[in-house]
């Protein structure tokens, strides 16, 4: 498709994939997408790094044959928004936060405590990628940080993740396209709030006109 269109850049060929590994396309985005920590994740390649080298002239040092995936990976975005109030935004002061660490967990931030979240623009704190040699062990990893992961001042949606990974459908990986509004509906246990009182993230799910914030791959 790329040589099709004669594009020569970084970019992403989205697909669905069915039980039955029947591929249904979806878009190409010609850029680099917030999701991209988890293919470096995975392939150990820089994305940026690269996209960088080919608008400068440069080739790839390496064929696409002999890149091999390694383990699995998962990524959240962490946004300010109240998934009680229908996702809507959390603008606000960020009082004091916490990122988690430990092995196979990678934070992309570009906030800070002190900072004022905007109304203007789109609420993302930051994303949390975890890698693991399985599914398995990055969902514990990934759970893991979320109960790590802590910021004051703002409505947040980590509760919404935390409850996510621990439904059985999503251990077991049968969900489809609209798992997550049924999720939403069922009654659940009031969210756990952080020890400051605010929960933080975000699932960037299409779902009709609700825009929940996930991305998890």
């Amino acid at each position: 498709m790329a040589r099709a269109g004669g594009y020569t850049n970084a970019g992403t060929v989205e697909f669905l994939v069915d039980a039955h590994y029947d591929f249904y396309f979806l878009e190409v985005n010609t850029r680099l997408q917030v999701e991209h920590p988890v293919t470096e994740q995975v392939t150990g390649l820089d994305l940026v790094k690269l996209q960088i080298a080919i608008a400068a002239g440069h080739r790839l040092p390496f064929a696409w044959e002999t890149i091999t995936p390694r383990g699995h990976a998962m990524e959240v975005r962490l946004y300010a928004e109240d998934p009680e109030n229908n996702f809507f935004p959390s603008p606000g002061k960020i009082l004091s936060q916490h990122q988690p660490s430990g092995p196979g967990i990678r934070v992309d931030e570009g906030v800070y405590e002190g900072w004022t979240v905007p109304m203007d623009y789109d609420p993302l704190l930051s994303k949390l990628i975890a890698w693991g040699n399985s599914r398995e062990e990055t969902i514990a990893r990934l759970r893991r940080a979320l109960e790590e992961y802590s910021i004051t001042g703002i409505k947040t949606n980590t509760a919404l993740f935390r409850r996510i990974l621990a439904e059985p459908d999503f251990l077991k990986a049968e969900i489809h396209t609209k798992w997550l509004d049924q999720l939403l509906q069922r009654p659940h246990p009031a969210a756990r709030d952080d020890a400051n009182g605010a929960d933080a993230a975000a699932l960037r799910l299409q779902s009709g006109k609700r825009r929940t914030t996930a991305q998890i791959r």
